[in-house]
């Protein structure tokens, strides 16, 4: 027999028997199976673009900035006990001068005083003072013959890692001839070295891109969440524990939580402009200091923390706020022993992300100054200092060809910071949330 049941139509008005394996039943249901299946295909399809964007952006900086992980070094060798050094006073010492004849002895050739000036130009400039920084480190050099390493200039290490073409004339490129024959002589010698660069990470920020690193944006970034988290964690965790636990619901408590809601979209650039008229200009805080760019940062994190917060502390179940009442807990011992310790993996969570976010503003950071050129790390929170995202500003504006390749590496440092905080969060997430 036909498998029949009773319809029923518009109004709930029950029509005659329907025949579910009639011709008219399955076409409507292969109809609604394509449609699923549809659906699922453009879901693949959406995914499978957001992938391949994400691939495109990560492989286009890989490609930039590989070159920045490595640094083109030449091996000089010294003998400085030949050399008439005070040793208290090695600061005072000639170290061009012992350089010079050092490096040209390297060569093994006299030398005109045009080719002279091309033969040192391959150097960078800061090299005399690499081997006194050396020495000064380590006195046990000057008793003897030693190797001192130091880095070429910016045009030659391009030349090394063969984004000079050679081929062009000499008025269309940074090396000329002269400097090619003196790069290959050296290289054949076994003078060049590629190491990787770890003065990227180790070194403060330069005008020679050769010399160039991030540590000063890295220590810089640090003390910024440090302020960011300890302005903004305590105060928003208590604003929502107020808000949902104490608050009485009325016209001005829904003001305030709109107001929340609209912060938490607002452009960062605003409270940039807030921190330059009030910090700086009222309070008359030290320009570029750390201090102030986390106080920017805390109140542009400070809504989502309150947000995230509450949906936290809503998530609990009510019967433990009815258990822990009823064994005579008090409603502050209530939430801070037994909500909150539930809700605080989720907090945590929503505070890494929004520290995450933080992390990578530069608009508020460029609008209080923290864009300076800084040769040195900061030692604490008032000194001036620059951050990750800064620091990418001011080197994808630099005119040198090495700054294009240290430019994208320091967007993967900073992605890879990114990557870590999320995956902390995702990590606290699944190992301390409880299911209800």
């Amino acid at each position: 027999m036909a498998d029949t049941s009773l319809a029923t139509g518009a109004g709930g008005r029950i029509g005659g028997p329907v025949d579910w394996k009639s011709e008219a039943m399955n076409a409507r249901r292969k109809a609604r199976y394509a449609a699923d299946r549809r659906l699922q295909v453009y879901g693949m399809i959406a995914i499978a673009f957001a992938l391949g964007f994400l691939a495109f952006l990560v492989g286009t900086l890989s490609y930039t900035g590989y070159g920045a992980f490595t640094q083109t070094m030449v091996r000089i060798d010294l003998d400085l006990s030949k050399a008439e050094l005070d040793r208290s006073k090695l600061m005072d010492a000639n170290w061009r001068n012992i350089f010079r004849e050092a490096a040209l002895a390297e060569l093994g050739e006299e030398l005109t005083r045009p080719a002279e000036r091309d033969y040192f130009s391959m150097y960078t400039s800061s090299a005399p003072f690499l081997i006194r920084d050396q020495v000064i480190a380590d006195p046990a050099l000057l008793d003897g013959p030693a190797s001192f390493v130091v880095p070429v200039s910016d045009p030659v290490d391009q030349l090394a890692k063969g984004l000079v073409q050679t081929h062009l004339p000499e008025s269309q490129r940074r090396v000329n001839d002269r400097q090619i024959g003196y790069f290959e002589q050296l290289k054949a010698g076994g003078a060049i070295t590629q190491p990787f660069n770890w003065g990227l990470f180790f070194n403060a920020d330069s005008r020679f891109p050769e010399l160039a690193g991030l540590a000063g944006a890295i220590s810089g970034s640090f003390w910024l969440l440090l302020v960011c988290f300890l302005i903004s964690f305590p105060v928003g965790i208590a604003a929502a524990i107020y808000l949902e636990e104490f608050a009485p619901k009325n016209r001005l408590t829904d003001l305030i939580e709109i107001n929340i809601n609209n912060l938490a979209a607002v452009p960062s650039v605003v409270f940039g402009l807030l921190g330059l008229a009030v910090f700086l200009g009222w309070f008359g805080l030290p320009r570029s200091a750390p201090l102030v760019g986390g106080m920017v940062l805390a109140l542009m994190t400070l809504p989502t923390i309150i947000i995230v917060t509450r949906a936290a502390l809503t998530s609990v179940p009510s019967s433990i706020r009815e258990a822990a009442l009823g064994i005579g807990a008090s409603k502050h011992e209530m939430i801070f022993h037994h909500v909150l310790p539930l809700a605080m993996p989720s907090i945590m969570t929503g505070t890494i992300i929004g520290l995450a976010q933080a992390l990578g503003e530069t608009a508020p950071l460029l609008l209080i100054g923290m864009n300076a050129f800084i040769t040195s790390p900061p030692a604490g929170v008032l000194e001036a200092s620059t951050a990750l995202p800064t620091q990418i500003y001011i080197w994808a504006d630099s005119p040198e060809r090495g700054f294009v390749a240290r430019t994208s590496a320091a967007i993967l440092v900073l992605l890879g910071f990114l990557v870590i905080m999320n995956a902390i969060a995702i990590f606290l997430r699944q190992r301390f949330e409880r299911r209800w």
